[in-house]
Formats: structure tokens, sequence, C-alpha cells
């Protein structure tokens, strides 16, 4: 009981940190792929002491087998075309109708592990799920469209949902015989590689922001991933990928609110009618027993 106690409040607080995602995006003045770059770089640099210096993980990845190590550089493509689906999306289409599209991630982690894993869930967990997800479309629904040009950046947000819940089920394989910090360096550091390939075809520079951008960046590889998704990372050897996904639609509540306090953004009766129904989807998702 315990130990499911830590795991939900870790969860928790990965959710937390990973709603700052979107408030440094929009303080960074850099490419999106230059953004996604340094912010898995920053990530990568920033855990490699742990690898490097402790010996129980200088072990682990000597010990890493061919098998193991594709499956990581497999989880950090996924990551890297995630990003770059998620942003180039933003090119086409509306901030609300590609954040309403990503947000049926746990659709495609529930039915991607249904394929691939052979898990199954309940019905209130299903239940729990589409109604956090009905919660995200609310919150979103203000601008969403699905029309003329935007139809490629709806296409793109929505693979971009499809690859990052690929991304969680490689890792709930690979975290069940690899430690955190090892899968997650490995994996940032292949991300990085496909990421720097995508902004030299794309000429986008990697120098010349401005000091604001470049914390913004730190910010995001700081608070954003260690303290988000390297936390779920962590959790992905106790939790499902469908648990996982289903929790981070808490991410636009967070969001909402450092936009509020940060940005001085307004906070509509929409937007907090759709928090509700995330929180009680949520709610409902984890408090079947398959989940508990």
């Amino acid at each position: 009981m315990k130990n499911s106690i830590k795991n939900y409040v870790a969860l928790f607080v990965g959710v937390a940190a990973l709603s700052t995602s979107a408030i440094f995006v929009k303080l960074s003045e850099a490419p999106s792929s230059i953004t996604a770059l340094y912010r898995l770089l920053f990530t990568a640099l920033t855990l490699l002491p742990f690898l490097i210096f402790s010996k129980k993980n200088r072990i682990e990845l000597k010990s890493l087998t061919e098998k193991q190590y594709f499956y990581i550089i497999l989880s950090g493509f996924f990551l890297a075309v995630h990003y770059v689906m998620w942003f180039e999306s933003l090119r086409f289409t509306s901030v609300a109708s590609s954040t309403v599209l990503v947000a049926l991630q746990p659709v495609f982690s529930i039915v991607f592990g249904f394929i691939l894993l052979k898990e199954k869930i309940s019905k209130s967990s299903a239940i729990g799920c589409l109604t956090a997800v009905l919660g995200s479309v609310i919150i979103g629904w203000g601008d969403f469209r699905i029309s003329g040009a935007a139809l490629v950046g709806d296409f793109l947000a929505l693979a971009a949902a499809g690859v990052i819940s690929l991304y969680f089920l490689v890792g709930q394989v690979v975290r069940s015989s690899v430690g955190t910090v090892t899968y997650s360096v490995v994996g940032y550091i292949s991300s990085v590689v496909f990421l720097l390939i995508y902004s030299f075809i794309k000429n986008d520079s990697l120098t010349g922001y401005s000091s604001g951008t470049w914390l913004a960046l730190i910010g995001l590889a700081l608070i954003s991933t260690i303290g988000g998704q390297f936390i779920f990372n962590m959790l992905l050897n106790k939790l499902s990928a469908s648990a996982v996904t289903v929790s981070i639609l808490g991410e636009p509540i967070g969001t909402c609110i450092f936009a509020y306090f940060i940005l001085n953004e307004t906070v509509s009766l929409r937007q907090l009618l759709g928090m509700a129904i995330i929180l009680f989807g949520i709610s409902v998702f984890f408090y079947s027993p398959k989940n508990a």
C-alpha cells in the first residue's frame, strides 16, 4: 500500500513538472526542433554523471544486450519523432486542436497495450480514460477545427499521440530489466542524435539565441523533463504505460494554472469544467482494482 501511495505521489509530481513544458516552450524563441534538441541534450548531460560515476549503472551499461540497445534507441527515435510531429503540427493547426488530438495518447496506449502486450483493462478503467480525454477536449474545444490546411496539422498531432504511446510501451518493456538512469540517458542521447540530423536537414541554427531562451531550455530540461518525463520512466516498471499516459491527461490542468500565475492568462468556465472532468476521469481510472 505504501509503495502504491509513493508511486501515485511521484506520478502527481511528474505531471505537475511536465505541466511547465508549454510555459517554457512559449518563453523560448528557438525553432521547435532546436527546443526539443536542447531540452533532451541538457537532460542527458545532467543525468550523465549518475551513469558514469555509479559503478552499478556502469556495469549495467556494459552488460546491455544488442536487443536492449535496439529497444532503447527505438524509444529514443519514437520520442524524437513525437516532438517533431507535435511541434510541426502547430505550424498548420491551432494549439487547441493539436492539444486535443495529442490528448488521445491514452487511447492509443490501451489499444497498443492490448495488441502488443496482451494487456486488458476493466470497463471502469476504460470509462475513466475516455472521461479524462473528454475533459481535455472540452478545455481545447474553443478553437478546435479540422478543415482545409489544418488537416495536415491535425494528422501530425494525432500521429504524435500514437508515437508517444509507443515510446511509453517500449519503455515499459525495457524498464523491466534496465535501470531508469541507464535507460533514460541512452534513450535521450539517441533522441538528440535524431533531432540533430533533423535540425541540419531543416538548416536550423544551433546558436544565436537570447539568454531568456537558454534559461527556458534549461527549465525544460531540469523541471519539465527530469521532474516529469524522467519520473514517468522511473515508474514504468511499476505502472503500466496506459496508467502513465492517463495521468499525463492532468497536464492541461497544471498548464492552465501555471499560465494563469506566470503568463497572466485567464481561465474560463469551460476550462474549469474540463479540469473537473479530467480529475474525475483520472480518479475513476485509478480507482479500478486493475490499476490500484
